[in-house]
């Protein structure tokens, strides 16, 4: 083994609040600088040191994880406007081609064939395709950064040849007013990438005329645009984390004025769907955990609120899917969704539709069709693969229409999982879902790698992956604490988890895990953890915390710097966030925030091993955060266990564009928790 890299330290110091501080490591922001990136190399060059010894693995596991994935595939085809449509994929290809077929003809018109898009790049994504209403023109976004800002491209599907126009700086999608040469798109601040200006573009005018409809001028809101499922309207749609506003424009009046549909008021959130000549609204208003509530077109304001589904504290109303004769929708009880099915023609007597794993993630799929009596929806488990359904609304018959295809002999029935409750210190219960191999042994001997993220609301359900075998079969259990910071538990359970409240995240973290070596699912000698991004952030906060609890850590892409990030608004992302961390510019927060913040609070004590990523793209977590970070550690801790680098220098937030790319990532991950466990 070569000595780790030591980064230089060149100290700059902060003064907030009364407080003064040193970052001896400021300096790695500076992402054009030789220096900094030749350290960022060195980092990659002693990660690809230390697990010379199993490269071997790293090939076996990718090679796994390839032979699980179905290389000829296709989605499960839609219909929209006349056609279906579908995405599939050739053998030995790492991009799809979206392509499509007029309903009655079977003869395929490939719109897009990513791979020939994607051959000049290392990385390429085309994003938020969409068609006019005449189905003559492709609209799509291309990103070849992996900054997530996007190029706006037309092509002509019916002689196949891309239009001149070429709109850049988008946030990666188009919507098409009825006209068929109407286009509304959003640009990004250049600094902050935050998505607020809304701009109408002609086809066949120079992108330099298109006409700025909407700005939005508060530097914590978001804009966005989008068109209604009844295709008759164009919203744009503005919030925060705590609060919304959404305008509507009707989508044959192209150059009309959007008009402001409910003024917006500090913490109410609300968004819009189209129906007849009423407005739906979900929202939260006196209904924490949001409610159904309709209005007029012409008087659409929230004193004129009709309530459709009333508000109910043990049940989180989180989606609508809007058709002809029945509304579904997404509810989440008891930590788990439920799809429920409502006749228009008599609301209370709705229906849920069964799901029978004890945990599971359901979701609605793609129902673009508004006059139908099918509704379509996802389904996978911990040891179920990703399932598509259409589902009779009218009859309650469901048709699995297909279930991700795993080669390789897996067989469902050679795994069990769990779903348990988690008593933490405060008494609240949390939920742990977990999967392991038949055969497992709970006698704290095993191997476990406990999942958290833990943020913005997001609620990470029960899925199935195909990759995630490879440790299954190895003998691993894994398992995902449903932390306060999600919405798995309600509203309640997010606001518990935020702003001032937010170490709940870390300590039902730590509770979750001490219970499941309590109950002998495995050891602190077993125990791996695993977040990225605000669960990256997760991972920093627990092993200051309780270090020896760990045996090893993966942080992919963490945000790990938080009190500098929050202070500096020139940095993408950070004023939007306030509600979620608060604004440290206001003392309570500072301190606060000072206290858990990861890269602040290393301190001089023996850390578990540690495998950090990163990409030098990242729009979403500079890749400065994670490279400042693992320099400080390396400075401060006491141990010799393993701490590692790796960053992506082609790459951003989301990793590699590739659909097999991404495996290697993921190989290297899986190699290293098995690296360590075979320390034992």
């Amino acid at each position: 083994m070569p000595m780790p890299p030591v980064a230089d330290k060149k100290p700059k110091t902060f003064e907030k609040h009364g407080t003064t501080w040193t970052d001896d490591y400021f300096w790695l922001r500076e992402r054009e600088n030789e220096e900094v990136l030749a350290y960022l190399r060195a980092e990659n060059a002693y990660t690809e040191s230390a697990m010379k010894g199993v490269e071997a693995l790293q090939d076996t596991l990718f090679a796994e994880m390839k032979g699980r994935i179905k290389e000829d595939d296709m989605s499960v085809p839609y219909t929209l406007n006349g056609y279906s449509y579908y995405t599939r994929y050739e053998e030995g290809k790492e991009y799809p081609f979206h392509c499509r077929k007029k309903v009655g003809n079977e003869a395929e018109m490939i719109m897009l064939d990513v791979n020939a898009l994607a051959e000049p790049y290392d990385y390429y994504s085309a994003a938020g395709l969409s068609v006019s209403e005449d189905n003559r023109i492709l609209a799509f976004g291309e990103d070849t950064l992996s900054r997530r800002i996007y190029t706006l491209r037309f092509k002509n599907l019916e002689t196949g040849e891309f239009l001149e126009d070429v709109i850049p700086g988008i946030t990666g999608s188009a919507v098409w007013a009825k006209d068929n040469a109407t286009v509304f798109y959003t640009k990004q601040d250049p600094q902050t990438l935050r998505a607020c200006r809304i701009y109408r573009h002609k086809l066949g005018t120079p992108a330099s005329d298109d006409e700025l409809v909407y700005e939005e001028k508060d530097d914590t809101f978001y804009a966005y645009v989008r068109r209604s499922k009844s295709r008759e309207m164009i919203f744009i749609s503005c919030g925060s984390t705590t609060t919304s506003e959404w305008q509507g424009l009707p989508a044959d009046e192209p150059f009309g004025e959007f008009k402001v549909i409910q003024p917006r008021q500090r913490g109410l959130e609300y968004e819009v769907e189209h129906y007849g000549d009423h407005y739906y609204f979900l929202h939260n208003l006196e209904a924490q955990n949001f409610k159904l509530s309709k209005a007029p077109i012409k008087s659409p304001t929230s004193e004129n609120w009709e309530d459709i589904i009333p508000h109910r504290t043990d049940v989180l109303l989180e989606g609508i899917e809007v058709f002809n004769d029945f509304l579904v929708t997404d509810e989440r009880e008891g930590g788990l969704t439920q799809l429920v099915v409502r006749p228009w023609s008599g609301l209370d007597g709705g229906h849920k539709i069964v799901f029978r794993d004890p945990a599971y993630m359901a979701y609605t799929s793609a129902n673009p069709e508004f006059d139908t009596e099918v509704f379509r929806y996802g389904y996978t488990s911990l040891t179920t693969p990703n399932s598509v359904f259409d589902y009779n609304m009218r009859t309650r018959e469901a048709e699995l229409l297909k279930q991700q295809e795993v080669p390789g002999g897996f067989d469902p029935a050679d795994y069990a999982s769990e779903r348990i409750m988690v008593t933490v210190r405060d008494g609240a219960e949390v939920p742990v879902s977990i999967v392991y191999r038949k055969g497992f042994q709970k006698d704290g001997g095993s191997p476990l790698l406990l999942y958290g993220y833990g943020s913005y609301g997001n609620s990470i359900d029960a899925y199935f992956s195909s990759a995630r075998l490879s440790l299954l079969d190895r003998g691993f259990a894994f398992a995902i604490a449903h932390i306060r910071g999600g919405e798995e538990m309600g509203r309640q359970w997010y606001e518990d988890g935020k702003l001032l409240k937010k170490k709940n995240t870390f300590t039902d973290f730590i509770d979750c895990a001490d219970y499941l070596v309590l109950e002998k699912y495995t050891s602190p000698d077993n125990l791996f953890a695993m977040g990225g991004s605000a669960g990256g952030l997760l991972m920093g906060a627990v092993i200051n915390m309780r270090p020896e609890l760990w045996k090893g850590v993966v942080a992919q892409v963490p945000f790990v710097d938080v009190i500098n990030t929050m202070l500096d608004a020139t940095i993408p992302l950070t004023t939007g966030e306030y509600d979620e961390w608060g604004n440290p510019n206001e003392a309570e927060f500072f301190h606060y925030i000072r206290s858990y913040s990861p890269y602040d609070n290393v301190t001089t004590q023996t850390y578990p091993n540690m495998l950090v990523t990163t990409g030098l793209h990242d729009s979403q977590v500079q890749y400065w955060e994670p490279a400042k970070w693992v320099a400080k550690l390396r400075d401060t801790k006491t141990d010799d266990n393993l701490l590692l680098l790796h960053t992506e220098l082609t790459t951003g937030h989301g990793g590699a564009s590739g659909r097999f790319a991404r495996l290697k990532e993921v190989a290297q991950e899986y190699a290293f928790l098995l690296m360590i466990a075979e320390r034992n």
